[in-house]
């Protein structure tokens, strides 16, 4: 006689938990496979969409598009990982720029010197902002709302609203700018710059104690504390770092419009935001990476490029970039849920 079997509901809610569990688990212990899948869906479906995405003209395209971005978020995802925010990068960097195209045009400095005194520049700016994080105690947000505007401000009375041309500049200013070709691919100097700070802070980040102390602080900072760590020694490095790498995105950036503007930069705050929330790391702190975040400045740029080979308005592409986060953000409240 054939017997039967019957499922109850009781197993199949079980295995349906389960499956969702072992997901749950995997996201939190990879952070990074989450965007990976979703940059891979992305590009197969606008190669779909349009044959030309997938041409080496437009992927370096897609690169260099990215570039500046990448590199603020870099510095942006140091200070989420403290569980901070960061809303003067893109101030920072274009100020910087400014600075740098003014240091050699009306001081009529060297384009090394030029240079150098750009980058402190930004660092110091990173570092005001560390100090009155770690010495005030201001929350990052209402620090760096403040000195958004400051640095703005600064940025219009130097340049008197005027931009510098490239060719007005020493040719190290625009150098990040020029490229090598790879076949009909295009890979600029900017873009190895770029990589090159990933791949070094994807080190620092993993292997260094600096590191580990960045990540413990924004899990718990109480805690941290109490192990002996020197949080706001380590919160003000992050800043300082991070204006740093804002003032190496601010030289890429004059090489990648070859020249240097005081009106660019309105969304690059936002922009860098995205890119390090897209990528995995967590709002709250203490957990993302580098390489997510490098991943989820490339999703913005394929979307973007993407969306726009399909005809689609400006407007629109906002709307899905948006629509993104929120998913990023939901999905990040759901994996910091998990058991361990």
């Amino acid at each position: 006689m054939a017997t039967t079997t019957t499922t109850s509901p009781d197993f199949d809610v079980r295995r349906h938990d389960s499956f969702g569990l072992r997901v749950q688990h995997l996201l939190h212990s990879n952070p990074v496979l989450g965007p990976l899948a979703v940059l891979i869906v992305a590009i197969i479906a606008f190669s779909i969409v349009n044959a030309r995405f997938l041409t080496a003209t437009n992927l370096s395209l897609v690169l260099q598009q990215v570039t500046v971005i990448a590199t603020l978020a870099l510095g942006q995802t140091l200070i989420i990982l403290t569980a901070g925010i960061d809303l003067s990068a893109g101030a920072i960097a274009v100020f910087s720029s400014v600075l740098m195209a003014n240091f050699c045009t009306k001081a009529g400095m060297p384009g090394v010197i030029a240079l150098v005194l750009g980058l402190a520049c930004g660092t110091a700016m990173g570092a005001i902002n560390g100090a009155l994080v770690t010495k005030i105690k201001l929350p990052p947000f209402i620090v760096t709302l403040g000195t958004l505007t400051i640095f703005f401000s600064l940025n219009s009375v130097v340049s008197k609203s005027e931009t510098v041309r490239g060719s007005d500049m020493p040719g190290l200013m625009t150098w990040t700018g020029n490229s090598i070709p790879l076949g009909s691919f295009r890979l600029t100097y900017g873009s190895i710059i770029m990589l090159l700070l990933f791949a070094y802070f994807f080190y620092a980040l993993s292997r260094t104690a600096w590191g580990k102390h960045v990540y413990a602080t924004g899990d718990d900072v109480e805690a941290a504390r109490l192990a002996g760590i020197q949080t706001d020694r380590v919160l003000f490095s992050v800043y300082t770092v991070a204006g740093l790498l804002y003032a190496i995105g601010g030289w890429i950036l004059i090489g990648r419009l070859a020249s240097a503007s005081p009106n660019v930069g309105t969304q690059y705050n936002l922009d860098s935001i995205t890119a390090v929330v897209l990528g995995g790391t967590s709002l709250f702190g203490g957990r993302g990476s580098v390489i997510g975040t490098l991943i989820g400045a490339l999703i913005v740029g394929v979307f973007r490029n993407g969306l726009q080979l399909a005809g689609v308005e400006v407007v629109w592409q906002g709307f899905a970039i948006g629509l993104l986060v929120l998913i990023a953000v939901s999905l990040d409240q759901w994996i910091r849920k998990v058991k361990t």
